[in-house]
């Protein structure tokens, strides 16, 4: 202040404008410093960061620098957060964005260790700190005195064409067919991808996944002779377990010629060729002619996009018989696919053309396409807790993981799905199962839902009844 006071005007407005000419371009080039990444200087202005940063954070989460030295930690902690070099602790103060910090991790620039879940505390907190202006100056200058003299891995091993077609064959590979191997490693037996029906959290995953299909089977009142359709049929489970347990003749349609491969080998495998059928064929192209008495798509849903509901379910629509019933199982959300920087990540590295929508438009779409509602059930709960098993099922595979499929997909579905865990569990994503018929026709349905939950003791002889559950067999 002395020293400014001593200067004439003029010269004082000089050297503010240099000095915000200064900082922006500390800012946007590296800053001339120690480049040794232990150094003292960056240690110091790390644990700086680190403190700036989370002053007022009380959550589960430790942070580790790159020398070891552990800055922020509580008594319940059950994660931690390693930042492997000072460039990537001054990525996320310069630009804060969360994409950016995932691909950081992805890089391996970012370890987490522990309960990953845990991790996403942090980024809502993050997100909406409500700091004083000194403080951000004080961290953006710390965050300045660290090196930033490294190369962005610009590679785009694990991104997604940005111009897929929705729900193209080409933006379902890059989903599905990253490894039959790696989703082995963590799926169920029965290769469910899509979240199970839990009896109580202390359950198998398993069993939960062979609850789930029959539970299917069960609101779509599948009889004898019957003839079903599955859209987005996946690994093949539910038409085969339609077909083994409940004798009707499944006919299931997937993009993927991984999961096509493994279906109609394990068809073959078990004796069922007579009795269902798969086809690498894209919901668009099932020709005209072609009916079923059920219709059922479980887990494709997130893929097609809000502009092709009408399509969609007018297609759905088509190939439903008189009478007969369709179930929509798809993810939701509370606001939309909004713009955020969760979206981005989700589009540009696990769905390329994935898109979430509320369960009223879900709704408002059926009924514009001439179905009429009959059940809508949340399974939210069931979600969380099936993605907490695939997660704690992958990391207990990491090395498989990576040999299959590298470690950067093996990071990236880690973080992928304990993010989806945290977001289930706290309900600003959901799945909901829908059932539906033609409108102003006769509906095969009894006027109450006991048969849905008849017998249930039975349904527990008979899954106990059935051959141990192991790995499945290489097809």
């Amino acid at each position: 202040m002395l020293i400014r006071a001593a200067m004439p005007e003029k010269e004082v407005a000089m050297n503010t404008k240099n000095l915000t000419r200064n900082l922006i371009a500390e800012t946007l080039a590296p800053v001339p410093v120690d480049h040794s990444t232990r150094s003292e200087r960056a240690v110091e202005a790390g644990k700086r960061v680190v403190q700036g940063l989370m002053k007022d954070y009380s959550g589960p989460l430790a942070v580790r620098l790159w020398n070891g030295e552990t800055v922020i930690s509580g008594p319940d902690v059950s994660c931690t957060v390693i930042f492997n070099h000072p460039w990537a602790l001054r990525d996320l103060v310069l630009h804060r964005d969360l994409v950016r910090l995932a691909e950081d991790h992805l890089a391996g620039a970012i370890d987490i260790e522990g309960d990953m879940e845990s991790l996403f505390s942090l980024t809502e907190f993050l997100q909406h700190a409500n700091w004083s202006l000194k403080q951000r100056l004080a961290v953006l200058w710390n965050a300045l005195q660290l090196p930033s003299d490294h190369v962005r891995d610009g590679s785009r091993e694990v991104r997604a064409g940005r111009k897929a077609r929705r729900n193209s064959r080409t933006s379902i590979a890059h989903h599905y067919d990253i490894s039959n191997d790696f989703y082995r490693l963590w799926l169920d037996p029965e290769m469910v991808y899509s979240c199970a029906y839990f009896k109580d959290s202390d359950q198998t995953l398993a069993r939960a996944q062979q609850a789930k299909l029959d539970y299917v089977c069960r609101k779509l009142r599948l009889k004898p002779g019957q003839t079903l359709l599955d859209i987005g049929c996946g690994w093949g489970a539910l038409i085969l377990w339609a077909a083994r347990h409940y004798g009707v003749r499944a006919h299931g349609i997937t993009l993927s010629e991984e999961q096509y491969r493994y279906t109609l080998r394990r068809i073959h495998a078990e004796g069922l060729k007579d009795q269902v059928t798969v086809e690498l064929r894209d919901y668009r192209d099932l020709p005209d002619q072609a009916q079923y008495d059920r219709v059922v798509s479980v887990g494709m849903f997130e893929h097609i996009g809000r502009k092709n509901f009408d399509l969609y379910f007018a297609i759905a629509k088509r190939a439903l018989k008189p009478g007969g019933l369709f179930l929509n199982h798809g993810i939701t959300n509370d606001t939309g696919w909004r713009r955020t920087s969760v979206r981005r990540f989700i589009n540009r590295y696990v769905f390329p053309d994935g898109e979430l929508a509320r369960i009223s438009d879900v709704s408002d779409a059926m009924e514009k396409a001439g179905f009429e509602l009959l059940d809508v059930e949340s399974l939210r709960r069931h979600y969380a807790l099936t993605l907490r098993r695939w997660v704690k099922s992958l990391e207990m595979h990491k090395a498989l993981a990576v040999r299959a499929a590298g470690d950067k997909i093996y990071r990236l579905w880690r973080l992928y799905m304990a993010g989806s865990a945290y977001y289930f569990e706290q309900g600003s994503i959901n799945v909901y199962q829908v059932l539906v018929g033609h409108i102003g026709q006769p509906l095969p349905i009894p006027l109450r839902r006991d048969d849905i939950y008849r017998d249930r003791v039975h349904e527990s002889r008979q899954v106990r009844a059935m051959p141990a559950l192991t790995a499945p067999r290489r097809l």
